[in-house]
Parts: structure tokens; sequence; C-alpha cells
């Protein structure tokens, strides 16, 4: 079976009308930045990305999905989504009483060859097929490979406080700023104490593991875009690449290169060729 390249990600699609547990949508490709409005459905949604960096928002965080990747985001979640230049990926839309044990929150998680090959064959299967037939079986499998499919810690939390959602969208504007802790807690008119408190509480990080996760979150973006590991590492604030690398493996467990090294090597493998179908979205 062929697959489908949705080249508009922008024009909503009614997937809850569709009277399956489960509806596949095929890869997309696409040349310019795109991003679709936060909107939201009843069904569960699996967006997997074969090529190219997508970022998720809700509402209090901001996910970001590198290939290989995907993200789950439980049904009647509002949420957007986007891309940047070229991106690649597929889609599945789940009712939530598809399958016991499936994520309760938004979650990234890794696709291994398996899980893989099952959403690729998923995405060519009848939009209706039959219940109790062999597309069904086979989407049985895929659920419970994505019930144990390892999590990635992938994720900037946002907090809800104003204070703090005015520390880490100026954090957000300029991530080179090296201003302290103690000093941060100033500019937002709270004492540190009270500030490293709340961090806690709210998105259950510390100051500094939030900060090397915005780092890690920034540079992956970037990366992937072809920049070198010495300008991200600069334009992050590093003075060399050695802490830059020394903070990204601590944060993901390899260094920048090895890293993407493995993500774009299963891209391949996954590449497949792709039949243009306008006006309908994954995302």
């Amino acid at each position: 079976m062929s697959s489908i390249a949705i080249t508009d990600l922008t024009v909503p699609r009614d997937v809850d009308s569709v009277s399956r547990p489960v509806v596949a949508l095929s890869a997309t490709s696409v040349t310019k930045d795109w991003e679709n409005a936060r909107h939201q459905h009843r069904k569960a949604q699996l967006i997997y990305s074969v090529r190219g960096i997508l970022n998720c928002e809700i509402e209090d965080g901001v996910w970001i999905v590198p290939p290989q990747c995907a993200i789950w985001i439980p049904g009647g979640l509002p949420h957007a989504a986007r891309g940047a230049g070229e991106t690649e990926c597929y889609c599945l839309f789940v009712e939530p009483d598809a399958a016991p044990d499936l994520p309760k929150t938004c979650c990234t998680v890794s696709v291994s060859p398996l899980l893989r090959e099952l959403l690729l064959r998923a995405a060519g299967f009848p939009e209706l097929y039959v219940l109790g037939g062999r597309e069904d079986r086979l989407i049985a499998t895929l659920l419970d490979e994505l019930v144990i499919a390892p999590v990635e810690d992938l994720h900037l939390p946002m907090p809800r406080d104003t204070r703090l959602r005015r520390l880490a969208e100026m954090m957000l504007a300029d991530p080179t700023d090296k201003t302290s802790k103690a000093d941060w807690a100033i500019r937002i008119g709270m004492s540190e104490r009270s500030m490293s408190r709340l961090l806690l509480h709210e998105i259950g990080m510390s100051f500094g593991r939030w900060r090397r996760q915005l780092h890690v979150i920034l540079a992956l973006q970037r990366l992937t875009k072809g920049e070198s590991v010495q300008t991200v590492a600069l334009g992050l604030g590093y003075e060399n690449a050695s802490g830059f690398v020394t903070m990204f493996r601590k944060a993901v467990g390899k260094p920048p290169a090895r890293y993407l090294s493995d993500r774009m090597s299963g891209a391949e493998l996954a590449s497949v060729p792709v039949i243009k179908l306008p006006n309908e979205v994954c995302c």
C-alpha cells in the first residue's frame, strides 16, 4: 500500500466521527513551516515524527518530538502543534477505551522498529477497516506495543503561577541569560527560597534542571536544522562546546552528535515514498 503525504496541516479534520477505535493517518512531508492552532478531540492522539522536529504545546508544558519519537496526547486535552521546515509524521487517533494501560498523561515516547512498522502499515488501512479482521488484529498489536513504549524526558513543564510564568517567558526569550537564581527571584518579586519551593511544587523540577531542560529543547531544534554543536553551544551561552556536550549527555544520556546520528539513521530506515493529498490534517 502507498502512504499518503498530507500537504495542508492547518485544516482540521473530524476524526471523532469515524466509527472505529483507531484512526491512522499517513506520513506528511512539507517544505515550509506550519502550525496547527489550539484544538482538541475526544480521541487520544499519537504523533510520530519520521523526519524533522515537532513541537506540541499544552497548558502546562511544551513537548518536543525529535525523529523516531512520538508524543501521546490524551483525549480531550487542548493542544497546539507546529513543525519547522521539512517534516514527515504519522498520526494515530485512539478512543480512550480502546486498550487498557494507555498513558493517562501527555508524554514523549521512543518508537521501536516494530511499533514504527505497525504505524506505517496502519496508515494504509481503509478508514472503516473490518472489525475483527486482519487490520483490527494488527491495530491491537500496535496498541500493545504503544503501551510498553519507553517514555523519553523531552518535556519542558510550564508553571501556572503568574510570577513563575513570567520567569519562564523571560528565560525562553533569552536562554543565554546567565542571571543567578537569586537575581531571577528578585526580578519576579519573590525570595529565592520561595521561588525554589514553588517551582518544585508546580513543575517538579529545580531551577537548574528546568533551565537545562530548556537548553536541551532549544538545542535539538537548532541542531536538526544543521547548526554545529559549537554554534549552538555559544548561542545558548556556554563558553565552549565541551560544557554544552556535558550538559546534553547528562540530560538525555548521549552526546548531541550520537543522539542525532541514531535518530537520523532511524529516519532513513523509516523513509517511504509519498503521494500528495491536500486538505487533511494529522495534528
